[in-house]
């Protein structure tokens, strides 16, 4: 006993004696960059650049002073407002154009080689907002050094090699993957990481002062959202968190035999102004035996890889999508394969050492949020991108990395769900969508069930879907279905009802490849955020043989941002789902308040056929069981080709990406189930449901 004593005491020292050094590392820091802000020396044409970003290190400084002396949170809410004003300032739309965050203005100002190093690195600066309201002084310190060594190049006469300042940022990242990456490792799994969840179960929030706090972007409309649900009815709250919760308890025992009592902690991701209804649902949470993990949106390019695809963990409003569009790639400055095996060493490690908690963990509940402005991204040479090795190395790290996150966190054994709800950047309907989106996530589970039992059993008895485009609408595809060995106890389709994907309903299956053919055309649709005109893609036997869209006059530039975008830089990608959006109450409320082009995919899959590309819904799981609940039928139609390759060599068959496009109702010919002998079973004509036992889910159309 007295041995063990001694090793925690040793233990102890090493961290002080370890913090005590990085005291001394930021005062060093401080008086560095007053040097630079204040008394310059370096190259003359840099030299607004570094006084610049000095200063904002500084200011970043004091803010931390008044976190750490809790100063924050006296301060009067217009006196909050004007420091997140300032944090922000420089990256706003209106701000932007001179930002030297903006690769363009960068590049035009410093040149090519120096001006995407130096926008990058203010990008990682920024980085640094999250670390001073959580009061991580360690961070931030190295954040200055990284800083003060890159303009330590420029304190000659003359500006160094590109190379020379390429190596700092790259043995940057290199050298502390194991801080930043570790610790968001460690943020998704354990709960002593607990800074959200400590804010949301220990604020006053009927006091809007509490959204400062974070450190996040706080927009007129995020305030105006978190005004309404303050004024909500706390049984009002309490349902949404109940739906949201029960959604995931469901998800986890409902189609598939796992034991949620072997569970410890669960992940929760929202969107600020909703902590009063994240606050119930850590009470409900606690009730299933789940401690509450809430991890924040990642931001330096260490953690965040990924700028284009939707941001994972609790965050505040999008200040600028340009800008998070202009850095997506930033990685591409130092991707190489020594890179990416010290990122997957640090993976293997961090996760080695929390083996028991990541084993623990139940999946993520995703509050998303819909209502923001569509966005059209500009496409900038200046920014960083990938090489083709580049492109080539990120798949593999992306499918290397889920293989090794799934060994200790094992999908066979986790569940999610996901539910959204408006913002108030929607306009001026927007208490009423609020209202009309609870009532949609609460819709009739039993009726829906019944009907799309219906639906199933119909196209149970088919050889393939037929889907045809209605007037401008070029759709002309084949799906090809599974084939049932024993119908009387296997199905082709999962009836999905409010579980983990919320609301109700829709019918999908994994298609046959071989066999699925034809186009697949959308006049206008949303992905990931991102607006696209004129979708489509060619499939043959199941795989995009060919793709374009008209954003932009050049077609190439449309290929480039649809290889990057949609096929998520993969030469091509399968028809991994198809799917029939039952749910035309969600329709009615989209066209009725025409915010069409705001919904989230959550919601629009269930407003028409929907196909996905890319990993199967089942993908990881295969193998498990599942069943619908209806009929107790066993669903057979799991995997394809690709996914079938699994246990010969995953990184064969998944892609790492899922992005689902739907047709509106309105754009449907028909829909008709062909069985083998060649008969043709309608289920929507016209834009209407006509299979028998279907009907009732006109009579919301009939609103229009």
């Amino acid at each position: 006993m007295e041995h063990k004593n001694n090793e925690y005491t040793e233990q102890e020292n090493s961290e002080d004696i370890e913090q005590e050094n990085f005291a001394i590392r930021h005062e060093l820091s401080l008086g560095r960059l007053e040097d630079i802000a204040f008394a310059y020396e370096g190259v003359l044409e840099f030299k607004d650049y570094f006084t610049k970003l000095a200063k904002f290190m500084l200011d970043l400084e004091q803010i931390r002073l008044m976190v750490a002396k809790g100063k924050m949170k006296t301060l009067e809410i217009e006196e909050l407002a004007k420091i997140n004003g300032e944090l922000y300032q420089d990256i706003l739309p209106e701000n932007y154009d001179e930002s030297y965050a903006n690769p363009a203005h960068a590049v035009a100002r410093l040149g090519k080689d120096f001006g995407q190093m130096f926008s990058l690195l203010v990008a990682e600066m920024r980085s640094g907002i999250p670390y001073v309201f959580e009061n991580r002084q360690n961070d931030l310190t190295i954040l200055n050094e990284l800083f003060i060594q890159v303009h330590s190049c420029f304190t000659g006469n003359a500006p160094p090699s590109s190379e020379e300042v390429r190596d700092v940022l790259y043995w940057y990242a290199s050298d502390y993957c194991d801080v930043f990456l570790e610790r968001r490792i460690e943020e998704q799994i354990d709960p002593r990481h607990s800074f959200a969840i400590d804010m949301v179960k220990n604020s006053n929030l009927d006091d809007l002062t509490y959204l400062y706090q974070y450190g996040e972007y706080i927009s007129d409309h995020l305030i105006e959202t978190a005004k309404h649900i303050m004024s909500l009815p706390e049984e009002t709250i309490q349902s949404m968190a109940d739906v949201y919760t029960e959604g995931f308890r469901i998800g986890y025992l409902y189609n598939v035999d796992k034991d949620l009592s072997l569970k410890k902690t669960v992940n929760i991701y929202y969107c600020l102004g909703f902590e009063k209804m994240v606050r119930a649902a850590i009470a409900n949470f606690a009730k299933m035996g789940l401690t509450a993990i809430a991890l924040r949106a990642p931001s330096s390019v260490i953690t965040n890889k990924n700028y284009e695809r939707q941001r994972l963990g609790y965050c505040g409003a999008i200040p600028n999508k340009q800008y998070y569009y202009d850095h997506r790639f930033d990685q591409g400055l130092f991707l190489d394969r020594a890179y990416m095996n010290r990122r997957l060493d640090v993976m293997k490690n961090t996760f080695e050492r929390n083996k028991e908690l990541a084993s623990t963990l139940a999946g993520p509940g995703l509050i998303e949020t819909f209502g923001e402005k569509p966005f059209t991204p500009v496409a900038k040479d200046e920014a960083i991108s990938y090489s083709d090795k580049q492109r080539e190395l990120s798949l593999e790290l992306d499918s290397k990395a889920s293989i090794l996150t799934n060994q200790y966190i094992n999908p066979e054994e986790r569940s999610f769900t996901i539910i959204a709800y408006p913002v108030s950047d929607i306009g001026k309907d927007f208490k009423a969508i609020f209202d009309e989106t609870i009532k949609l996530n609460t819709l009739d589970a039993n009726l829906y069930e019944n009907v799309q039992q219906a639906m199933i059993d119909a196209l149970d008895q088919g050889e393939y879907v037929h889907i045809l485009g209605s007037g401008e609408n070029k759709t002309d595809l084949k799906v090809s279905l599974a084939k049932l060995n024993d119908p009387e106890k296997e199905t082709i389709f999962e009836n999905c009802v409010a579980d983990v994907n919320i609301p109700v309903g829709e019918v999908f299956t994994t298609p046959v490849l071989e066999g699925t053919n034809g186009i697949l055309h959308i006049d206008k649709t949303f992905l990931d955020g991102v607006q696209y005109h004129d979708l489509e893609l060619e499939f043959k036997d199941g795989m995009i043989t060919d793709y374009s869209c008209k954003n932009f006059d050049n077609p190439e530039e449309n290929r480039k941002m649809l290889l990057e975008n949609v096929l998520f830089r993969h030469p091509t990608l399968p028809m991994s789902e198809f799917a029939i959006g039952t749910n035309t109450t969600a329709f009615v409320m989209a066209k009725k308040y025409g915010i069409e082009e705001e919904l989230p995919v959550l919601i629009t899959e269930k407003m028409g056929p929907h196909f996905a590309i890319g990993d199967t819904c089942y993908s990881w799981a295969e193998d498990i069981k599942t069943y619908n609940n209806k009929n107790g039928k066993r669903i057979i139609a799991k995997e394809n080709s690709i996914s079938a390759k699994r246990k010969e060599d995953p990184g064969k068959a998944y892609y790492q990406c899922h992005t689902d496009i739907t047709i509106p109702y309105q754009d449907i010919k028909e829909i008709a189930v062909v069985k083998g002998d060649g008969q043709r079973v309608p289920l929507i004509r016209e834009g209407r449901f006509v299979l028998p036992g279907t009907e009732v889910l006109n009579e919301p159309l009939e609103e229009l």
